[in-house]
């Protein structure tokens, strides 16, 4: 059942949990969510990062996305993940995604806001929501993590931009973390109050639990996964028997783990049972 961005961030928001964003890159990794949010009952996200739409591989997997999501009987977006700029947001809502994320948070705040606010009227114009990012989310490999995203500037930006779904730095970042983050839940509930919009969570992956859940209760409606996906398929695919062949066998074991990681997330965040 495909529904947009907006919708989902929304009723989370609304009710109290967190919709999982699962990033997919593959037949494997899209069948694994997929069945998760079956079983489970949850409203989930299937994300496909920028660069595949700008290396023109996104088109190949939007197809397998939409006919996911087509035969779920629960609700679910295809949402583009860290849009890096006008070709990518174009060539992902050309596929038929129905949530759009343009990071312009390396830009100072006026760029940031002028460049957002300028994809949010591309995207208005054909009714898809669209998620921003204020503070810079780096990598877990940044020498220097960026300054946590300022309560005043979250409100402008909001306002100014009308944006669906707010990214936000609280002590979060992309990658392999090396030692667990400490994340500011006292940061995400100011913004939360202040905003008024749903937020989210990027560098989902190995946040310990007790965060996450606090994040979720500070106002994170939307919380994204993308290294543990991949980790959860890899780690699968290595331990598969090279005895088996056939691809389709051969991929069984790796679409069941990620199963596994994706209902162990939708539990996290308390989305089961919410369909």
């Amino acid at each position: 059942m495909l529904c947009n961005l907006k919708e989902l961030v929304d009723a989370a928001k609304k009710e109290g949990y967190g919709v999982p964003a699962f990033n997919v890159y593959n037949l494997e990794t899209v069948m694994g969510v997929a069945a998760a949010a079956k079983e489970l009952k949850a409203p989930v996200i299937f994300q496909v990062y920028s660069r595949l739409f700008e290396q023109g591989t996104g088109e190949y997997l939007a197809p397998v996305i939409l006919e996911a999501i087509r035969r779920l009987p629960v609700p679910a977006a295809f949402h583009l993940d860290h849009g890096s700029g006008e070709l990518a947001v174009m060539r992902a809502l050309r596929a038929g995604a129905s949530g759009i994320m343009i990071d312009a948070s390396l830009k100072p705040l006026e760029e940031n806001i002028q460049t957002t606010k300028q994809v949010v009227a591309q995207c208005d114009a054909v009714g898809v929501p669209v998620e921003g990012e204020l503070g810079h989310i780096g990598s877990t490999k940044d020498a220097n993590p960026s300054s946590f995203t300022e309560v005043e500037e979250a409100v402008r930006y909001v306002e100014e931009t009308g944006v669906a779904a707010l990214a936000v730095m609280i002590g979060t970042a992309h990658g392999k973390y090396k030692q667990a983050p400490s994340l500011n839940i006292g940061r995400a509930e100011e913004i939360s109050r202040a905003a008024g919009i749903p937020l989210v969570l990027h560098g989902g992956s190995g946040v310990p639990d007790d965060q996450v859940r606090a994040a979720v209760r500070a106002g994170i409606a939307k919380v994204n996964f993308g290294t543990d996906v991949c980790c959860s398929f890899l780690d699968s695919v290595f331990g598969v028997s090279r005895d088996i062949i056939a691809l389709d066998l051969f991929m069984k074991e790796p679409v069941e783990a990620v199963k596994r990681f994706a209902m162990e997330k939708i539990r996290l965040l308390g989305a089961d049972g919410h369909a």
